[in-house]
């Protein structure tokens, strides 16, 4: 079972309120035991319709954290109403399983097709986003979307880390 269609299985059982499904052993194509992960939810017309993860495992697996974050994104996005059974239909799912973040010297080392970011400021406000985002397509647009998200003022200053994701995502 590939990793969207594992959290598509979990998402499906909670809106019906069914029990959770029993874990894999495994996830096709996922090579690492723990990892940080998001699962993102659209609609039919590519709209968003809830994205939860975490940074940095917090679970005992990477199939654990997908499954947490799976109920999570499809009932405590905090942007959207939990998830009905007659949207079930039209959704679409994505996992991303992160790479571990590396603080970043220059934003040259940046690049919003390969790295997702995470921008901190020195008041402890901190956001993420993930790579290749619609209309994120330059570091500037990247940086100053992740700071607005963060409540982060443009004269504060900043740390950035990246991170890669492999991403799993189809029609189901």
């Amino acid at each position: 079972m590939r990793p969207e269609e594992f959290a598509k299985l979990v998402i499906e059982n909670h809106v019906k309120g069914r029990a959770k499904p029993e874990l894999p052993e495994k996830l096709t194509g996922v090579e690492v035991g723990r990892a940080g992960a998001f699962v993102s939810l659209k609609t039919g017309d590519g709209g968003l319709r809830g994205c939860i993860g975490t940074i940095l495992a917090t679970r005992d697996s990477v199939i654990e954290e997908i499954l947490h974050n799976a109920v999570s994104s499809a009932s405590k996005d905090p942007r959207f109403p939990p998830v009905e059974e007659h949207e079930l239909n039209d959704l679409r799912y994505s996992v991303d399983i992160l790479h571990p973040p590396e603080r970043v010297k220059s934003l040259d080392e940046l690049d919003p097709k390969v790295y997702g970011i995470v921008v901190s400021s020195e008041t402890g406000r901190q956001a993420l986003l993930l790579p290749d985002l619609e209309g994120l397509d330059t570091i500037e647009k990247q940086v100053a979307a992740c700071m607005r998200k963060a409540g982060i003022a443009l004269e504060e200053k900043i740390s950035v880390q990246r991170f890669k994701v492999d991403r799993y995502s189809r029609e189901l």
